[in-house]
């Protein structure tokens, strides 16, 4: 199991991007939330002009035994169907990822069937979680060894070059998943968290929240344990989206967040980690109603709106060249001296 090591926010490189923000041939402040996110991405880094080019793109996939209980509009096999399209390009978050230039890779963690394509990074923890509404979803270990994978691979993507990381996810019956884990984080009646995930009927909406209310009465997992939490209640691809966050925090690389599964991830790499969310920037705000708490509960905001709810990484990809604007704010920008341009009368 990965033991955390990272650094706390470089303050000292956020104060000197805001002073010299604050030069910029513009009225102290007009350029809103890109002078926060430049002042953010420069505590982050340790940069006062920092880098956000390349980005890299990490997606997982795994299955989920709790599928199996009548909770997604789609079959477990999608997954792995899912994997094949993404390999061949042909997903959203491919192409937004070749819109931005991201280096891209894809990892099986825990798809049920076998996935031959060679462009996938084979780490396996087992096939599948089992379902949680009658059996734990994996032993302690598995879900040791699931962020250690997410980690391990974050790590490899990072060691390339690249300088902000995106991390999206695939796998069925995932938002019932993320459900479970964000109401046993958070305290949250699951009925206030769960959405309609891939387009599921109001009768599979109702049993969705039963199924995770018993699940999690059952189980009773330690609300301060994220192992804990995983082994009884998560996923495989979420316990790896963990994982890889910690790894790109601990290398000041900073995490633009996606949409509700990705932010619940999140919520699990602040369990493991408490300073990891500082390294977390939010892309977007899912129209899925427990992304809502788990925005809150890490206490980020937004950095656009689009009514998505899809996944992949595909918000965050949407949303990356807001990162770049803020970068190139900082770097290309005239000051008033530069220019020539008389400051503000006092």
């Amino acid at each position: 199991m990965i033991q955390p090591n990272i650094a706390s926010l470089h303050m000292e490189a956020g104060k000197k991007a805001a002073v010299y923000i604050d030069t910029l041939l513009k009225p102290v402040g007009s350029l809103g939330r890109l002078e926060e996110v430049a002042i953010q991405l420069a505590e982050i880094t340790g940069e006062p002009f920092p880098e956000v080019t390349p980005p890299g793109v990490i997606v997982f996939a795994a299955d989920h035994g709790i599928a199996k209980e009548g909770v997604s509009a789609f079959p477990q096999e999608v997954t792995k169907q899912m994997v094949t399209n993404i390999v061949e390009g042909g997903a959203a978050i491919n192409v937004f990822g070749r819109q931005i230039g991201a280096s891209f890779r894809v990892v099986d963690v825990g798809v049920a069937s076998e996935v031959l394509e060679e462009q996938v990074i084979h780490r396996k923890v087992r096939p599948g979680t089992a379902s949680f509404l009658t059996e734990k979803a994996m032993t302690r270990e598995e879900a040791e060894k699931a962020v250690s994978t997410g980690h391990e691979e974050a790590s490899h993507l990072i060691e390339s070059g690249v300088k902000c990381l995106i991390i999206g996810e695939v796998g069925i019956g995932n938002t019932t998943t993320s459900s479970a884990v964000l109401a046993v984080i958070t305290g949250a009646d699951p009925a206030s968290i769960v959405g309609y995930g891939t387009g599921i009927s109001s009768d599979q909406y109702t049993h969705k929240i039963e199924v995770i209310r018993e699940a999690i009465d059952y189980h009773k997992p330690d609300s301060t344990d994220a192992i804990d939490i995983l082994s009884k209640v998560g996923g495989l691809e979420i316990a790896a989206m963990a994982g890889a966050m910690i790894a790109a925090a601990e290398k000041r690389v900073p995490v633009l967040l996606d949409g509700f599964i990705c932010t619940v991830a999140g919520c699990v790499a602040q369990l493991l980690s408490p300073q990891a969310a500082d390294y977390m920037i939010l892309s977007h705000q899912s129209v899925e109603p427990g992304h809502l708490t788990a925005i809150k509960h890490l206490d980020k905001d937004p950095l656009i709106q689009l009514k998505m709810r899809l996944g992949e990484g595909t918000g965050a990809a949407v949303a990356f060249p807001i990162l770049q604007s803020a970068v190139n704010m900082v770097k290309e920008m005239a000051t008033f001296e530069s220019a020539g341009v008389s400051g503000k009368e006092e």
